[in-house]
């Protein structure tokens, strides 16, 4: 029959979900706390080259920045086409001796912010009015897991849980076992009435 080894080197890019569910030191809700317990475990001198984030639930959640009408769509191209006809007046006049450089960025600027207008206005005007907004998008998970490689979980988590991992068996901070119930856990009994605490001679 065959064994599963939760410890078991898996290929680069591929999960192992046992190994991974052994070898989960901590789980949150966003990436920004899974990021801040990576960052605790290299203060502490932890190998973090054997820390993986795993995200779990992965769903993409699209942004709605604003309206978008057939004039921004012209202005948006127009900012971005003159961005990418600056960039060619200067590429351009780097071997261009004399003033003429400077003309070859403005004529490059006004070029590229006029075909980017156009773009910008055929594009959105091709959509036929379905798409009358601008948006951004980005992959989210809903849970992050920190996962350690190599026989390392146990220490991340001691790390984590805030606590160095005990040496000799010992826990630290144990305290004595409180003295049983009628004495004072001394050396000596208490007192009789008639005598002092000490053994008879």
């Amino acid at each position: 029959m065959a064994s599963i080894n939760p410890g078991a080197p898996v290929e680069r890019g591929a999960r192992n979900p046992v190994s991974d569910a052994w070898n989960t030191v901590g789980s949150y809700d966003s990436y920004e706390e899974a990021q801040a317990a990576v960052d605790r475990l290299s203060d502490e001198m932890f190998p973090v080259e054997n820390i993986d984030i795993v995200g779990s639930g992965l769903r993409l959640v699209e942004h709605v920045t604003g309206r978008l009408t057939k004039g921004r769509a012209a202005g948006a191209g127009a900012a971005s086409g003159a961005w990418f006809g600056l960039f060619i007046g200067l590429l351009v006049g780097l071997f261009t001796p004399g003033p003429t450089w400077l003309g070859l960025i403005l004529g490059g600027v006004l070029i590229g912010a006029l075909w980017g207008a156009v773009f910008g206005f055929v594009g959105h005007a091709a959509t036929g009015g379905r798409r009358d907004f601008s948006s951004t998008q980005r992959l989210v998970a809903s849970t992050y897991d920190v996962i350690a490689r190599g026989g390392q979980a146990e220490r991340a988590r001691e790390i984590l849980r805030g606590a160095a991992p005990a040496a000799g068996g010992a826990t630290p901070g144990a305290s004595a076992p409180a003295p049983a119930p009628g004495g004072t856990g001394g050396p000596l009994d208490k007192p009789g009435p008639g005598g002092s605490g000490g053994a008879p001679a």
